[in-house]
C-alpha cells in the first residue's frame, strides 16, 4: 500500500484505504462488519470508519455511554478488526445539539470517547457534517465563528486522547459545493486549515456530496486551503438518498494520479451490505494500481479513461468474477459450492417457509412435465446486473442501449405500417430490444435460484423492480409493432399497481416543472399532445389504413378470414358516417385514431348481410366504432371522442348505441368495460369471435 510523504512522530504514515459505514438507514450487523474486515484484509484495505447515522449513540444520543451489552459487542468488533489488520476508527457526531462553549458538554464528549478507548479503540473521528450552521447565543459570545468553535473542541479532544495516530475531522463544509463563495475563498475552510492541529486529518467528498469526478486540480486546491492532503469520503456508491437505486458499477472517474495527493480514500457505499462487494473490491484494485509513481503487478493499460494504471472495466470484471463464487456458495462464508444441476439448500440454512425434498424422489413419466432445473448464475448475468445498476451519473452500456432503442422505436413507430426497408429496420431493432429484455428476465430467474440467499435478499427488491419496468417497456414496444395483442394495460385508466411507478414521491416529481431534466438518459420522451378534429372525406384512406393495421394486430389469421364487424362498413368507407358523428385523432406523427357513428345501424347490417330486423336494433338503433393506434397510451383522447359522439347521437333522437369488437381485441374490450356505460348485449346469429356491447342514452 502507498506510503504518504511526511511523517508523524518520525513514523511514515500509510495511505488510509477502506470503508466508512456512514449512510442513513439500518446499520450493518456485527456479523456483517466482521465479514467486511476479512474482505478488507484479503483485498489489501486497512481502515474501517464506524459512523452509522442511525446508531443513536453515535449521533442523536452521543452523550450516552454504551451499556454493558453494547460495550461487549464493540469490544468484540474492535478486536475482530485488529485480528484482520484493519484500523477501527470510532466516529462520533455531536453537532446536532452540542453547545461548544459549555465545559460540561466537552467533558461529556471526552467521557464518551474515553469509554470507547477502554474498549481497545485507538483511532477516532469527530464529524460535523449535515448540521445547522447557526450557533446558539452562548457560543456566539465565546467564538468568533462556527469554524473556530469546531476547531477548538476538536483540538482539545485530540490532545485529551493523546494525539492518536489516526484522528479524522469532518467539516460542515465537506465539499466544494458547500463552500462560500468558493473553496479558495472560504473563510470556514481557511480557519479549519489554519487552526486545526497538523496531526488531524480532514475528510472531503470532492466537488459535490456525491461527486461525479474528482480531479487532481480540485484536490490540490483544497489541500492548499486545508494545509494538508484530505482523506476522501467517497459517496460514489452511496444510495441512501434514493431507495430505488443501487450502485454496482466500478470505482471510477478518480485518476490514480490522485493517490500521492491524498491522505486516503474511504468509500461510503450502498446501505445493503452484500451488494457492496463490487464497490469495495474495485476500490482496492484502484488503491493498488499506483505506488510511488510505478505500476503494480496488475497490468491495466489502454483504458478508455486513459489512466495508465487502472481500468474500471477490467477492475469490474475481476470483482464480478470473485463475486460469482460467493453467489454460488451457501450463505455461510467459505461454505461449499452446490452442484449447478439442482441448486439444493442445506437443511441448516435458516430460510422461512423452506422445504427440502430428497433428490430423485419423483421421476416424471412419458409426456409429463420435466422437473424444474435451476440454471446456474453466470458471469454474464452479473455483468448485466452491474450495467443495469451502474453509477449515480451514468447507466451501464446495456442500460443505455435499451433506453436508446425504446426512444428510437417510439420516434419511428410510423415506419411500422410502411412496407419498406424502414419497416425492416424497425422490426429488427424491436427484436434486438426484445432479446435484451429476455436477457434481463433470465438473469432475474438465475439470480433468484442462486444458493447464497443473503446476497439475493439484499438485491431482491431492486431486481424485481427492474424486471417489472423492463416488462412494461417490452409490452409497449410490442404494441407499437402490432406484434400480438395490444396490451390492455397501456390504454387503461385503472391499471394494476405495477403499471405506475414511484408512489407519492413519483407523483410529486411528475408534477414539478424540472422533472426529467437531470435524467441519466438525456432524451426522455416528451408528453404527447393530441388533436381531435371532425372527419372529412380526405381522411378515408388513413382511416382504412388504421383499421387494417389494428385488425392485423388483433389475431393471427388473415384479414379475409376474420368475420366482418358492423363498424367495418364505416371504417372501410362503404357507408359514410352520419353528420356530426365522425372524429379523427392526430398526434405529432399524423392520424392515430378515429371514432365514427351511424345514427341508424340498419344500413350497415344490410351491407354485411346481417338481419336488419334483429330486436336488438330497437333498443340500440345506432352504431359506433372506434380505433386508436397502440402508440396512444393515454385513454383520455378516446374517451373524449366517445363522449362527443354519444352526445351527437342522443341529439338525433336515438335511445341507444351499440358497438362490436372481436374477442381477440382485448385492448378495446378493456376500454369499453372500464367506461362503465357499455354492457354486453346478446344478439342472434352473431359470428363466434364477435362481442356486442351497448349503452342506453
Amino acid at each position: 500500500m502507498s506510503k504518504r510523504a511526511g511523517a508523524k512522530g518520525g513514523v511514515q504514515r500509510r495511505f488510509i484505504s477502506g470503508v466508512v459505514e456512514g449512510f442513513y438507514g439500518r446499520p450493518w450487523t456485527m456479523e456483517q462488519r466482521t465479514e467486511l474486515f476479512k474482505r478488507e484484509q484479503k483485498w489489501g484495505l486497512n481502515t474501517y470508519l464506524y459512523a452509522p447515522k442511525d446508531d443513536y449513540k453515535h449521533r442523536m444520543y452521543w452523550r450516552d455511554l454504551y451499556s454493558a451489552e453494547e460495550a461487549e459487542q464493540l469490544i468484540a468488533l474492535i478486536s475482530a478488526a485488529k485480528t484482520h489488520d484493519v484500523e477501527f476508527v470510532y466516529a462520533i457526531s455531536p453537532g446536532l445539539d452540542i453547545t461548544f462553549s459549555n465545559p460540561r458538554e466537552v467533558a461529556a464528549l471526552k467521557r464518551k470517547l474515553d469509554q470507547v478507548k477502554e474498549f481497545g479503540c485507538r483511532s477516532f473521528s469527530l464529524l460535523f457534517d449535515d448540521i445547522e450552521t447557526e450557533m446558539c447565543a452562548a457560543d456566539k459570545q465565546a467564538f468568533s465563528s462556527f469554524a473556530h468553535a469546531q476547531v477548538s473542541i476538536t483540538n482539545e479532544v485530540y490532545q485529551h486522547l493523546g494525539e492518536p495516530h489516526t484522528f479524522l475531522f469532518c467539516p460542515t463544509d465537506y465539499c466544494a459545493a458547500f463552500c462560500t463563495p468558493t473553496v479558495s475563498q472560504s473563510s470556514y475552510l481557511h480557519t479549519v486549515g489554519d487552526k486545526l492541529l497538523p496531526g488531524i486529518d480532514i475528510l472531503w467528498t470532492g466537488p459535490k456530496v456525491v461527486s461525479h469526478k474528482i480531479s487532481v486540480e480540485s484536490i490540490e486546491e483544497v489541500s492548499s486551503v486545508l494545509k494538508r492532503p484530505p482523506v476522501i469520503w467517497d459517496n460514489i456508491h452511496a444510495n441512501d438518498y434514493d431507495p430505488q437505486r443501487l450502485f454496482l458499477g466500478p470505482y471510477k472517474d478518480r485518476p490514480t494520479d490522485l493517490i500521492p495527493k491524498l491522505r486516503g480514500v474511504l468509500t461510503n457505499p450502498n446501505c445493503e451490505f452484500y451488494p457492496n462487494f463490487v464497490a469495495i473490491h474495485t476500490l482496492s484494485t484502484w488503491c493498488k494500481a499506483f505506488v510511488d509513481g510505478a505500476q503494480r503487478d496488475v497490468e491495466m493499460t489502454g483504458d478508455e479513461d486513459q489512466d495508465p494504471y487502472y481500468s474500471p472495466q477490467k477492475a469490474l470484471t475481476l470483482a464480478l468474477t470473485d463475486w460469482l463464487q460467493e453467489f454460488l456458495s451457501t450463505d455461510q462464508p467459505g461454505g461449499p459450492r452446490l452442484p449447478p444441476s439442482r441448486l439444493k439448500k442445506d437443511p441448516s440454512d435458516e430460510e422461512p417457509m423452506h422445504t427440502d425434498m430428497a433428490e430423485g424422489s419423483y421421476v416424471p413419466g412419458p409426456g409429463e412435465n420435466p422437473l424444474y432445473t435451476a440454471e446456474p448464475l453466470t458471469l454474464d448475468d452479473l455483468k448485466l446486473l452491474s450495467e443495469l445498476f451502474y453509477l449515480p451519473y451514468e447507466h451501464g452500456p446495456t442500460a443505455r442501449a435499451m433506453l436508446q432503442e425504446v426512444d428510437w422505436l417510439k420516434k419511428h413507430s410510423c415506419d411500422v405500417s410502411a412496407e419498406t426497408d424502414k419497416r425492416a429496420e424497425w422490426c429488427s431493432r424491436a427484436q434486438h430490444f426484445d432479446d435484451m429484455c429476455e436477457a434481463v428476465v433470465q438473469m432475474f430467474n438465475r439470480l433468484s435460484n442462486a444458493p447464497n440467499r443473503s446476497i439475493l435478499y439484499d438485491l431482491y427488491n431492486y431486481i424485481c423492480d427492474i424486471k417489472s419496468g423492463v416488462g412494461l417497456a417490452r409490452a409497449y414496444v410490442k404494441t407499437l409493432g402490432g406484434r400480438g395483442r395490444p396490451s390492455a394495460q397501456l390504454m387503461n385508466d385503472d391499471p394494476e399497481p405495477w403499471g405506475f411507478r414511484g408512489g407519492l414521491s413519483g407523483e410529486f416529481q411528475r408534477m414539478l416543472p424540472c422533472h426529467g431534466n437531470r435524467d441519466l438518459f438525456r432524451h426522455p420522451p416528451m408528453t404527447a399532445v393530441y388533436c381531435i378534429r371532425p372527419y372529412c372525406p380526405e381522411d378515408k384512406t388513413e382511416v382504412q389504413r388504421i383499421s387494417r393495421e389494428m385488425q392485423r394486430g388483433e389475431a393471427n389469421v388473415p384479414l379475409v378470414m376474420q368475420p366482418p364487424l358492423l363498424g367495418d362498413v364505416l371504417s372501410g368507407g362503404d357507408i359514410p358516417p352520419s353528420p356530426q358523428c365522425a372524429l379523427v385523432l392526430e398526434d405529432e406523427m399524423g392520424m392515430c385514431g378515429y371514432a365514427l357513428a351511424l345514427t341508424d345501424v340498419k344500413p350497415a347490417a344490410a351491407k354485411i348481410q346481417r338481419g336488419v330486423n334483429d330486436p336488438v336494433f330497437k333498443d340500440y338503433p345506432s352504431l359506433l366504432t372506434l380505433q386508436v393506434l397502440p402508440r396512444v397510451t393515454d385513454p383520455s383522447p378516446a374517451k373524449r371522442m366517445i363522449g362527443h359522439l354519444l352526445s351527437s347521437i342522443k341529439s338525433s333522437g336515438s335511445g341507444g348505441v351499440l358497438c362490436e369488437v372481436r374477442h381477440s381485441d382485448r385492448r378495446s374490450l378493456n376500454f369499453y368495460t372500464k367506461l362503465g356505460s357499455f354492457k354486453p348485449v346478446k344478439m342472434d346469429d352473431l359470428p363466434q369471435d364477435v362481442i356486442v356491447m351497448g349503452t342506453n342514452l
